[in-house]
């Protein structure tokens, strides 16, 4: 029982690591496009902000080795429009795992009827099996409101108008605010799917690792 318990627990933590692999690669295979002819491809964009100019950092500038904008520049706008929201969804995943992993919880109960507390729940990615089914579908249909009619997906320059804490910027320093979004949306996509494949490779939540010493933040 104890060898069956142990292959059926290695299978799932290969096959979690696969999975996280590959939303890492789907979700940020645009984090790096950009366009070779910013004159060109500023042209086809309806947003107030060059999307051209934005991302677009030192030391590698405008990358794109698989050539998306050259074959595809009308895709331009929609890959880059992908790339800020992952950024924006990392950053907030990013975020609630080190709130999450410093024990930092909602008081009371996750389900009443199941006599679940938010404290009931571990940290790290294997801490979703234990929401019930009600709370998943909850979660994907307030997902859904957002994505269709609240924050819509389709609107690709991402300004839904609530702006920075009420702050009002020129277009130089709003193009200076849409770089360090994009800059920390990247980092959080690394930080996050990092965090996911240290902890099914080593089965330690990101707490755990910094307890232990196996990962120091300085």
């Amino acid at each position: 029982l104890e060898l069956a318990s142990h292959q059926a627990k290695e299978k799932r933590t290969m096959w979690t690591a696969r999975l996280a692999t590959f939303l890492a690669l789907a979700s940020s295979a645009a984090a790096f496009v950009a366009a070779p002819s910013a004159t060109k491809m500023a042209s086809s964009l309806s947003a107030v902000v060059d999307e051209t100019g934005i991302g677009v950092q030192a030391p590698v500038g405008f990358w794109d080795p698989l050539g998306f904008s050259a074959a595809e520049p009308e895709n331009f706008e929609r890959r880059r429009a992908v790339e800020r929201k992952h950024g924006r969804i990392a950053m907030m995943a990013m975020v609630g795992c080190i709130i999450h992993n410093a024990d930092i919880e909602f008081p009371g109960y996750l389900s009443l009827s199941q006599q679940l507390k938010f404290s009931d729940v571990p940290n790290g990615i294997y801490g979703i099996t234990k929401v019930p089914a009600a709370g998943i579908a909850q979660i994907l249909l307030f997902c859904g409101l957002v994505e269709m009619a609240w924050w819509p997906a389709s609107k690709y320059s991402g300004d839904y108008g609530v702006g920075f804490f009420g702050a009002k910027f020129d277009e130089e320093k709003k193009t200076e605010k849409l770089n360090a979004e994009m800059a920390n949306g990247r980092l959080a996509m690394l930080g996050i799917i990092g965090n996911m494949a240290a902890e099914c490779q080593t089965g330690k939540t990101l707490s755990e690792a910094m307890g232990s010493g196996d990962m120091i933040a300085f």
